[in-house]
């Protein structure tokens, strides 16, 4: 089989809202309340997936989760009618486009049994998102139902476990072996550190990787109380290269000496606090940013419009560039909306590294698909929404008729 990385983007769900639910996300706090854009943050969506195409990179989506979770309010003894307005303010997140937290991969090369192991994250720090499992997992039963995959339910509620936005691979290519590292927390001051290790270790063990190329690296109090909620917040890996904070990790100088010896081949790329501050970082969201190896082979940064807007983030980049470091091209995506809400690039995509042949072709896209995809959320997604509004009954029924209107298009509606 011919392995690549494919990129599943979410597609922003058309009850995309301000609802401030995230403890620790300090952009979703500071935009608690504001009026959201669901049409325009869709939209924003599907040319970043376009700009992934024309860099040669193959590209995967996933659906939006029913909004209102009624099912969720089902088993809380009330409908989205009844609910009191933080319970409906829980069922309408549209959380779940931030495919970074669907899942952990594991790719076939690192697996004992030679398949590509997937386990659905449980979320079950936040309550908006405690929820989002058992649809999540239903795609990915979908999307990878061929025998090379084999798909996971979620670890035990006791451990959370908030996915790939909280582990990173290193490899000489992506269809080769690796090394793949599990980041936990442990404190983070006022914020909750959402990854727990005991979670990461049974994944470790459920994936049947070898105990001689998994690493269990905690994140750094520092980095959480700042705001990085996700280790992808401060730190991000591509085939050969760690590009990270200085700050991100608690032992940054025994991750880098166990690398050393276990992955001689790695080029890490640092940036120093003293030139761009963990405040800056998380601002601009330097690190959740896309690093992706195109056809040409020049490790390339897919960062968002507020990087470029950050001086001192925007000037390292550039000097990084001059210097011929390993990141060789930087390319810039606007994600605004997304990133009102606390998600930027990386955020958006859960990365499989498999044959495509062996995906289920709807959750694959290309140019003419995505325009497809783009005329019904142009048609069908709300153009607005005001968080005193999550109620109204109207605009549950066009969410629910926004959804059903996409499944169609991508011939998924037995996801319904």
């Amino acid at each position: 089989m011919s392995l690549v990385e494919i990129n599943f983007d979410g597609i922003v769900g058309p009850s995309h809202n301000y609802g401030g639910l995230s403890l620790g996300n300090l952009a979703s706090a500071r935009n608690l309340g504001a009026v959201s854009y669901p049409r325009a943050a869709a939209l924003q969506g599907i040319e970043k997936m376009r700009s992934n195409l024309r860099l040669g990179l193959p590209q995967g989506i996933f659906l939006p989760q029913p909004r209102p979770a009624r099912a969720w309010l089902a088993e809380l003894g009330t409908t989205p009618e009844e609910a009191s307005p933080a319970l409906l303010a829980n069922a309408m997140s549209a959380s779940a486009m931030w495919a970074a937290n669907a899942a952990t991969v594991s790719p076939a090369p690192d697996t004992a049994d030679g398949r590509t192991h997937l386990t659905v994250a449980n979320l079950r720090t936040m309550t908006h998102r405690s929820h989002e499992w058992p649809a999540t997992l239903a795609q990915l039963r979908l999307a990878f139902a061929h025998d090379a995959f084999r798909v996971h339910g979620p670890v035990p509620a006791a451990f959370g476990d908030e996915g790939a936005a909280n582990h990173m691979r290193l490899c000489a290519r992506h269809g080769e072996p690796g090394i793949e590292l599990f980041v936990f927390g442990v404190a983070g001051g006022p914020f909750p550190a959402r990854q727990h290790v005991e979670a990461s270790r049974a994944i470790a063990r459920r994936h049947g990787l070898d105990p001689t190329r998994t690493l269990f690296v905690e994140q750094s109090e520092e980095a959480i109380a700042a705001g990085a909620f996700h280790n992808d917040v401060v730190a991000v890996a591509n085939e050969r290269v760690l590009f990270a904070h200085e700050l991100a990790f608690a032992n940054r100088e025994g991750l880098l000496g166990d690398l050393e010896r276990r992955f001689p081949e790695l080029d890490y790329v640092e940036v120093p606090a003293a030139e761009v501050s963990l405040a800056d970082a998380i601002k601009s969201y330097l690190f959740n940013a896309q690093l992706v190896t195109p056809p040409d082979g020049r490790t390339t940064l897919i960062v968002p419009e507020e990087a470029r807007e950050t001086p001192s983030v925007w000037g390292w980049l550039q000097r990084h560039l001059a210097g011929n470091g390993a990141i060789r091209d930087v390319r810039v995506v606007d994600v605004r909306q997304s990133m009102a809400n606390g998600g930027g690039p990386a955020c958006l995509r859960l990365r499989v590294v498999c044959d495509p042949a062996t995906v289920d072709p709807r959750f694959l896209v290309d140019e003419a698909k995505l325009d497809r995809l783009a005329a019904v959320i142009a048609r069908t997604w709300p153009e607005e929404i005001a968080v005193a509004d999550l109620g109204a009954p109207a605009l549950i029924r066009d969410v629910e008729a926004a959804r059903a209107a996409l499944l169609d298009a991508c011939g998924l509606s037995e996801l319904g």
